[in-house]
């Protein structure tokens, strides 16, 4: 796979800064670490796959549970990105190094990190396999690996990345093109894309539309765009009280959605985009573009796929409530990587971790787990440069707001949020292991507390 299609785990995340453990501001952003190269011993108590934010949030965890020198990460990537940022980034209202740091200034105190990747899982002789065959045993093991982007199952890609006018907000090599096509654009159809799989920040997509369509009304362009939205799913978002607001903008800006279109095709030098109709197997249309954003296939990472710890299509196969692996019980999962049946985004980190951290911790005394999760997820909708939809939502696809307001409403506090306080929140509440979701927050609120 190309280095352009793989990015850690990462999305949306929620709000609730303020109720951050006491004495948690005082710590320090940066701590002393571990690294190596390769393993600095062969046996943890804890070994945690993948520095993401699940990865490096468990570590953080476990490492107050086990115990500093007892925990390890393998996570081979020298940056550690948040994410959701790209989507303003995308927009040019932030800058790509506000979204980066050193993964070794995330990596918690005392915690050992393996700058190495997976190559293989033994969960039936408790280790995993490394590259240059190194072994590490474990007592307990965290699946935290993220999603792949297959951006080469679309022919053309991701070579045509290469010529202008096209985009995407979902890698780091391609991000800053979309705010370059976005500026370039002169007339013609802006398309705006939705792939046939499961997907991270599923309302990624559609935010980096909005965006465009504001910027382009700012600028005087709008009425020379055609803007088009084409998504293989047959709704524009899966819980119906946000779908009929977004949909309500839709119509207000005359944008055309086009449900049951899948890219198969970019024909980079000629701009056009070929879909497929899902509807009609082999029926495909071609589209002229003047900018093009790509949101690309995902999948499992490839260590993943056929292991005995995935299901069939190589998701990590973990209970839907305690995050316990259906068949190991010192092996679990958290975030992008499992077949958990909500949305992949950061916000389900920040509620699985509180409940995994629970979970291992009885697992650890030999006692069941209690503990459920909810398939709480949620999904800040950017409309605009100041505008944002803060949808919330649990396994049956049914509002979890946390607000006493109509979160389907377009407001700016919440564009505030998304854009300043979360990514403080991801840094210094959620990687360091102290925010286990909004429920908390939501109970406050709900008790009248506002």
């Amino acid at each position: 796979m190309s280095a352009i299609g793989v990015v850690s785990s990462c999305s949306c995340l929620h709000p609730g800064v303020w109720l951050l453990k006491p004495g948690m501001q005082n710590m320090s952003s940066f701590g002393l670490h571990t690294a190596a190269r390769c393993a600095a011993k062969d046996y943890y108590e804890v070994l945690v796959l993948g520095g993401g934010a699940g990865g490096i949030t468990m570590s953080a965890r476990m490492k107050r549970k086990v115990g500093a020198g007892n925990v390890a990460v393998v996570e081979p990537s020298k940056t550690h990105y948040y994410q959701p940022l790209w989507t303003l980034v995308g927009g040019g209202a932030k800058q790509l190094a506000t979204s980066a740091r050193p993964t070794g200034s995330v990596m918690p105190k005392g915690v050992e990190w393996i700058k190495s990747q997976v190559t293989a899982l033994d969960p039936d002789k408790n280790c995993v396999w490394l590259e240059n065959d190194i072994k590490i045993s474990y007592k307990y093991l965290i699946i935290a690996l993220g999603i792949s982007l297959h951006y080469e199952k679309i022919k053309g890609l991701p070579e045509g990345f290469h010529h202008p006018k096209i985009g995407s907000n979902y890698s780091v090599h391609t991000v800053e093109k979309t705010w370059k096509a976005l500026q370039d654009f002169k007339e013609g159809n802006a398309i705006f894309t939705f792939p046939n799989t499961p997907v991270k920040c599923a309302g990624a997509p559609q935010k980096i539309m909005y965006l465009s369509e504001a910027y382009w009304r700012k600028t005087g362009k709008r009425s020379k765009a055609n803007i088009m939205f084409n998504t293989s799913l047959g709704v524009v978002f899966g819980v119906k009280k946000y779908a009929d607001a977004l949909l309500e903008i839709i119509k207000e800006r005359n944008i055309a959605v086009n449900y049951r279109r899948n890219l198969v095709e970019v024909r980079a030098d000629k701009q056009e985009a070929v879909f497929e109709n899902l509807d009609k197997p082999g029926v495909t249309e071609v589209h002229q573009y003047e900018m093009l954003h790509v949101t690309p296939p995902m999948g499992p990472p490839d260590v993943l796929i056929n292991s005995p710890v995935s299901d069939e299509i190589g998701w990590v196969d973990v209970d839907k409530e305690t995050l316990q692996h259906k068949k190991y019980p010192n092996v679990f999962g958290i975030g992008d990587c499992t077949n958990l049946p909500t949305s992949k985004t950061a916000a389900a980190v920040a509620a699985q971790s509180g409940v995994l951290d629970k979970t291992i911790s009885l697992v650890m005394k030999n006692q069941l787990p209690t503990k459920k999760y909810d398939g709480y997820t949620s999904c800040p909708l950017v409309t605009g440069y100041n505008k944002v939809i803060l949808a919330e939502f649990d396994y049956n696809a049914q509002p979890l707001e946390t607000f006493p307001i109509d979160q389907s409403k377009e407001r700016i506090t919440m564009y505030h949020m998304k854009a300043d306080m979360m990514p403080f929140l991801y840094w210094n509440a959620l990687l360091k292991g102290y925010w286990g979701g909004p429920a908390p927050v939501r109970k406050l609120m709900h008790l009248g507390f506002k």
